[in-house]
């Protein structure tokens, strides 16, 4: 490759700024004839030695073959023809060239790149208008000049249509993947540049009648074959090229596709343009649009991912607050007396203690499945939301169902139970339009309501001295908790039967769940009211420590527990 870069310089220099000079390895016919022969062996060696894209090349080189094949057999029986024959056997492989190398590229392309839609349409669009530029240039001159039999006519027009497709072909995948593939693709695109300069140079001179052999732009055929063999051996590269989708060069393929095909459309209205080159201005045009309608589709998906992402919780899946303050005023709007909706927001009790015990991941879970729950059992009645932290929300319309009772199924979806381990929620909640006609009002409302509810002894504090009792009772004795649990289950069904309120449900639960309790045993205090209380004391406070100091009880300790919200456990 080295010596035939070398012979290719000398040889321009000779034509362009020594003509007279007559050193035969410049000057001899063959003498080009051996560089193509050369290049030829280069790109088939390619696709023998390298298994990798082995067809592409073997396509690529056998292309150059044939130009080197009609070079070969016009140096030796056409060049003293004043009027060569066309079409002849050298037509034939010089026509093989592009039509080879096409279908080597396009194996190549599907091995180097990966497009997206719209990198596909850029690169049509993009070779579309290079072709069209193309046919206006070379093809116009060539059809004004184009004379003889319809073979004739027919085999010189194959030259401009097989360059431009060449060409567009080069320039369209460039233009594909963001102008971003590798070394192989830009050696390929500039030598197919060059080679299609140089053709199109000599099918205008030749219809003009001017073409000498020997001219300085011969060398352009030398040139590009001998890039598209240098190409042939570049690194491959590890992984298939892909644009960046917000890179700003992807502006250049559309705009100038555009630019290219409204010029030519415009210089066809007024002047006088082939009709192949204004159909393929007209196409190119055309795939811009597409280009500008599949942007627009993409930056409206976009624009929905950003304000889904904006108005949903990532965690749950639910809406956020941002979501439920939109939501809120939408429905204020619209909401009558007649039809009122209700907004409850719901507090987890035991969700810290959930988290200390179990970690961080398994509270997220956690939170996720219990916002699952609390949608489920809405279903289509109303919307829910999560407010941050264990605060979730819900926006729904009671329709003929009992306002309570829903609130109540949304409390236990809310809800979970396990062994050693509680999880339920305080809420409040408010009427809208009867209660408050503004999204603020409302939520300050419902969240005083929450709070006090919370603090008027929704019994948090005792469910977790509950489980801190039962993990004592555990390791007294394990199976005695299993019992418990199954008599707290059905404690609570009954009181379900019976229609008790919430809490007095819980109560139930709470009682049931304790029942055994008096088993636990203190090797310092017999009676069992006495190991309650030691319990009770470690858990809230650590004053065990003061209980064992002595040989009484502190009546401090035990008029603190008596105003636990636990007066049950001590009974």
């Amino acid at each position: 490759m080295t010596a035939c870069a070398v012979w290719l310089v000398a040889h321009e220099l000779r034509a362009v700024a020594f003509p007279d000079f007559g050193f035969a390895p410049l000057t001899s016919r063959f003498a080009h004839d051996v560089v193509l022969l050369v290049v030829a062996g280069i790109c088939l060696w390619r696709g023998v030695a390298v298994r990798a894209e082995r067809t592409a090349w073997l396509l690529i080189g056998c292309g150059v073959l044939g130009w080197a094949a009609g070079e070969l057999y016009y140096s030796l029986v056409l060049w003293a023809e004043s009027a060569p024959p066309v079409p002849s056997p050298a037509d034939a492989g010089f026509l093989a060239f592009p039509l080879l190398t096409f279908a080597g590229m396009l194996a190549l392309l599907r091995n180097r790149a990966r497009f997206s839609p719209a990198l596909v349409v850029d690169g049509i669009a993009t070779a579309l208008a290079v072709a069209a530029l193309s046919a206006a240039i070379v093809f116009q001159t060539a059809l004004q000049y184009a004379s003889g039999d319809p073979l004739s006519v027919g085999t010189s027009l194959a030259y401009p249509i097989a360059d431009l497709f060449l060409l567009a072909v080069g320039v369209g995948a460039l233009a594909g993947t963001g102008w971003r593939l590798d070394r192989t693709w830009a050696l390929l695109a500039c030598g197919i540049g060059l080679f299609w300069f140089a053709d199109s140079m000599y099918l205008v001179r030749v219809a003009e009648g001017t073409y000498e052999s020997g001219g300085w732009f011969d060398a352009g055929w030398w040139g590009g074959l001998l890039l598209i063999a240098l190409a042939a051996w570049q690194p491959r590269p590890t992984r298939p090229s892909r644009a960046v989708a917000d890179s700003p060069r992807l502006l250049i393929a559309p705009l100038a596709s555009g630019a290219v095909a409204l010029e030519l459309l415009v210089y066809g209205s007024l002047g006088d343009l082939n009709p192949l080159a204004v159909a393929l201005a007209a196409a190119a045009a055309v795939f811009v649009m597409i280009r500008l309608t599949l942007t627009f589709r993409q930056n409206l998906a976009m624009l929905r991912a950003s304000r889904g992402e904006a108005l949903t919780d990532a965690l749950t899946g639910l809406g956020n607050r941002r979501a439920l303050t939109r939501d809120l005023d939408a429905a204020l709007a619209t909401a009558v007396p007649e039809s009122p909706l209700v907004l409850a927001l719901f507090d987890l009790d035991g969700f810290k203690h959930y988290n200390d015990t179990f970690g961080h991941p398994a509270g997220d879970q956690l939170l996720a499945r219990l916002g699952s729950n609390l949608r489920g059992f809405l279903g289509n009645r109303g919307t829910v939301y999560r407010m941050g932290g264990d605060e979730f929300c819900a926006l729904f319309e009671p329709r003929l169902e009992d306002r309570v009772a829903l609130l109540e199924g949304c409390a236990l979806a809310l809800s979970d139970h396990g062994k050693d381990v509680w999880v339920g929620c305080s809420y409040g909640a408010i009427s809208l339009p009867l209660e408050a006609t503004a999204a603020s009002d409302a939520l300050r409302i419902a969240d005083q309501r929450m709070y006090a509810s919370k603090h008027a002894g929704r019994m948090s504090a005792s469910r977790q001295l509950k489980e801190s009792l039962l993990t004592i009772l555990t390791a007294h004795d394990p199976d005695v908790v299993a019992h418990c649990r199954v008599v707290a289950d059905r404690a609570e069904a009954l009181a379900r039967t019976l229609a008790l309120p919430h809490t007095e449900r819980e109560a139930v639960r709470l009682a049931a769940e304790l029942h055994e309790v008096g088993q636990m045993y203190s090797p310092w205090a017999s009676a069992p009211l006495g190991a309650r209380i030691v319990a009770v004391a470690d858990a809230y406070d650590g004053s065990a420590a003061a209980l064992r100091a002595g040989d009484r009880f502190d009546p401090a300790v035990l008029d603190a527990l008596e105003t636990a919200s636990v007066p049950f456990v001590l009974s």
